[in-house]
């Protein structure tokens, strides 16, 4: 029996219908507006990503403007703003601040590079040469974990003139610098060794325990009344032991001073140190 040649309309096939008669979508159409549809988020994404590049670009650029304002409240927002924001675009405008005529300024700027942290290193190295400066960028190198502050922060334990700022600034990155204070503690310039003996007793750490029991008999009478008074801020029942025999010192300020660190140490329960 043959067929009824208009039982298919001309140019279709049974395919190209689905059950309800709904046309079949058009894969490649499908897959070109899915194309188009990402490409417009993509680029929604990278305005919104310019955009919000230009807007900390123009806030950067504001509080910059108000680091010039004759009052040193609006100048010392704009340096706390700065270093909130860690970009490192604020290192320039920050290290001029250290230059600010005032105090508190200047203190703000100091812990506004410290937020930058890394990328401020390359800059206060460089103000480190400058004397009017210079006890600011210790005091900021002090607050920034990076391997580069280290060197320079033990070198100016010879400065007699910043080696207080070094002491404390050494003392404030804690313990990754025991190790470079240790090393220290055989310097041939005793007063160095000393200077490393006290920032080692401001860190606290337990690693400096057993060389600072050692330094407990240099032959240097303030060294050894500096070692004691270290390991006495410890607190380490090692370090109580230690120093014990200091009470037979031959000089009678080593013995005296031993004598009343040790009845303040007897009254205080013995603690674990604070890096242990």
């Amino acid at each position: 029996m043959e067929q009824d040649p208009k039982h298919f309309s001309q140019g279709s096939s049974p395919l190209s219908r689905q059950a309800d008669d709904e046309p079949v979508a058009d894969p490649m159409v499908d897959q070109t507006q899915v194309d188009s549809d990402s490409a417009d988020a993509s680029a929604v994404g990278q305005d919104t990503v310019a955009l919000d590049e230009e807007q900390i670009k123009d806030e950067i650029d504001i509080q910059i403007d108000l680091l010039s304002d004759p009052d040193w409240v609006v100048r010392r927002e704009a340096i706390i703003t700065l270093g909130e924001m860690g970009d490192e675009r604020c290192v320039e405008p920050l290290a001029r601040a250290l230059r600010d005529g005032d105090w508190q300024v200047r203190e703000v700027a100091i812990e506004g590079l410290g937020q930058v942290g890394s990328p401020a290193v390359e800059t206060l190295l460089k103000l480190l040469r400058d004397w009017e400066v210079r006890k600011y960028a210790i005091a900021a190198l002090g607050k920034i974990r990076d391997e580069r502050v280290l060197d320079p922060l033990i070198l100016q334990l010879r400065n007699d003139e910043f080696k207080d700022d070094a002491i404390d600034a050494l003392a404030a990155l804690g313990e990754p610098s025991v190790e470079k204070l240790i090393e220290t503690l055989r310097d041939k310039d005793e007063n160095v060794r000393k200077r490393a003996v006290r920032a080692l007793g401001k860190i606290k750490g337990n690693g400096a325990i057993d060389p600072l029991i050692a330094m407990v008999g240099d032959k240097d009478w303030e060294t050894r009344l500096l070692a004691a008074a270290a390991l006495e801020s410890i607190g380490d029942e090692r370090g109580r032991e230690a120093i014990k025999p200091l009470l037979k010192d031959p000089d009678m300020v080593v013995k005296m001073r031993v004598e009343r660190i040790l009845a303040k140490w007897k009254k205080q329960p013995i603690s674990q140190p604070a890096n242990a």
